[in-house]
Formats: C-alpha cells, sequence, structure tokens
C-alpha cells in the first residue's frame, strides 16, 4: 500500500510525495525522492495516511528509500553550494536591473537542477537570468515566483500570538481573507492590529469568522436604541464571545455594562451605514 507525504525541502519549500509502507517512514525522517528527471532529499513534515488531502494534486514525488549517511553528506554540501549560487544570482538580477527579490537557492541531491525563489510586485520577464545563470553555473535553472505569504512559510517567525506562524506549523492553502472578516468580528480595523507577519490579514481571520457571525446574530448593533434594568441607552461597545454590551445611557450620558439576556432592542440606530461602523478604507483594501 502506498501512503502519502509532505516533505520540506532545505530551502522551506514543500513537495508532495509518496511512498511505499514498506519504507515505515516517520516524520522527521531524511528521505530521497524522484521526481522528473532529477533526485533530491528532503525532511518528512507530514504524514497523511493512504489518501492525500488535497485531490487537486496528481504529481507526486517517489521516495526511494531512507537517507543514507553519504546522501547526507552529498546533501550538506549542496547546502554550501547553493550560498555561492545564490550569491551570483543576486548578482545577476543586481546587473540585469531585474524589479524582483531572490530569497533562497537550492540545489537537487543530484545538482541536476537549481530552483531559486523570488517575490515581485507583478511578472517578471526573467528568460536572460535564466540563461546568463545556466551559462555561469552549468547546471538547469527553475525560477520559482511566490507569494508573501508563502515567503512568511518559508522563512517562518512568531506571531503575535506567541505561537509559530500557522503557514509554517501547518497551513498549507491560503483562503481568501477580506477586512470584513475584521470587522463581523469587532477588531480594530488598524493595519498593525489584523495584519500578519507577511504584511497581509491574519490567516486566522478566517478561523472563527463564521462563529463570530453566529454570536452576532443575538447581539444588538452599535447605534441600537436599547431598554435595559438602569434605562435607556445606545450600544456603544459590545464583546461578542462575553454576551455583553456597553449602553451610553440616556439620561446620564454614563456608560453602563449590561448582560445581552437584560436588555431589549428599541429602535435600530442604522440610517444607511451603521452608527459607528467605519467604511472600508483603499490602504486596508491592499492588505487583503
Amino acid at each position: 500500500m502506498n501512503l502519502y507525504y509532505t516533505v520540506r525541502l532545505d530551502n522551506g519549500a514543500t513537495a508532495a510525495a509518496v511512498a511505499p509502507d514498506e519504507l515505515g517512514l516517520k516524520k522527521f525522517d531524511i528521505c530521497v525522492m524522484r521526481r522528473d528527471f532529477y533526485s533530491d532529499c528532503g525532511q518528512i513534515a507530514i504524514l497523511h495516511g493512504d489518501k492525500y488531502p488535497d485531490e487537486k494534486v496528481h504529481d507526486f514525488s517517489t521516495v526511494q528509500r531512507i537517507a543514507s549517511e553519504q546522501d547526507r553528506e552529498t546533501a550538506k554540501a549542496n547546502l554550501e553550494k547553493s550560498r555561492g549560487s545564490f550569491r551570483t544570482a543576486v548578482n545577476q538580477v543586481e546587473l540585469l536591473k531585474l524589479p524582483m527579490k531572490l530569497l533562497n537557492c537550492h540545489h537537487s541531491l543530484d545538482n541536476k537542477l537549481i530552483t531559486i525563489q523570488f517575490t515581485a510586485d507583478g511578472r517578471v520577464d526573467f528568460r536572460e537570468l535564466v540563461k546568463d545563470l545556466s551559462r555561469i553555473l552549468g547546471c538547469r535553472i527553475e525560477l520559482r515566483q511566490i507569494g508573501v505569504r508563502d515567503e512568511a512559510a518559508i522563512c517562518g517567525g512568531i506571531g503575535i500570538c506567541g505561537e509559530e506562524l500557522c503557514c509554517r506549523r501547518f497551513l498549507k492553502e491560503f483562503n481568501s481573507i477580506n477586512v470584513r472578516m475584521a470587522k463581523d468580528q469587532d477588531l480594530s480595523l488598524t493595519p498593525g492590529t489584523i495584519s500578519g507577519a507577511c504584511g497581509r490579514l491574519k490567516c486566522c481571520l478566517k478561523f472563527e469568522h463564521a462563529g463570530y457571525v453566529e454570536l452576532e446574530k443575538s447581539m444588538p448593533r452599535r447605534g441600537d436604541l436599547c431598554g435595559s434594568p438602569e434605562g435607556k441607552g445606545r450600544v456603544v461597545d459590545r464583546n461578542l464571545l462575553t454576551g455583553k454590551v456597553t449602553l451610553q445611557m440616556d439620561a446620564t450620558g454614563n456608560n453602563v455594562v449590561v448582560e445581552r439576556k437584560d436588555i431589549t432592542v428599541l429602535s435600530s440606530g442604522r440610517r444607511g451605514q451603521q452608527k459607528g461602523e467605519r467604511d472600508i478604507s483603499p490602504d486596508l483594501k491592499k492588505l487583503e
């Protein structure tokens, strides 16, 4: 029976791989795999069992064996080579004045392929760069453009929550995320609060969005006029998780925190746009 894995390479990139059950691969094992015309070496990052989770993936590397001591030494030597190749590539990019940021360089185990990952604001014509690098390094070159979220996943880091970045630890697919999700969770819409290490909206905004939307259904909105044991007042703040609402009392102007179950909505404070609700600025839209 064949089993499926996610293998992480030394440049942080991952590859989908398949191997016979007889190999007995475990997490963190170093293995040698075959893909197309070259062999490569990587570490088992995720064990998926007898079915790969992403049905769209059909091109798998085939794990041939657990890496021997010689394979490990070759991979270590290739890592040193890749640093020199990376410096060469950076120099060529500067020489050709290409608008791209190189991230890393990876030599396959058999040195038949050099993969260079980069980021750029748009499409880059790097055909001349590939020709020059192939001539200088004497090897087939593959340039791979990735997004800023992928860059964060490769580089890694610690999020504001104190945990390792989700994209580095377990998140493999980047779902669509928008500022509306932050608004639905009553979060501050300052870029520093809702953006992650990559500079885009935090992926975790997606995780609990459905739960917040469900909680919001039973809560009054900001600006609503409500009746409470303390008197009438308008909603100026609310906490969806605790179910508490802050009312500004009509009689005194003081703010009072009341349980949701103890208030009654008398009239809506919405006039076109909800009172207290802000438009999504173009600057915030850039984070999506």
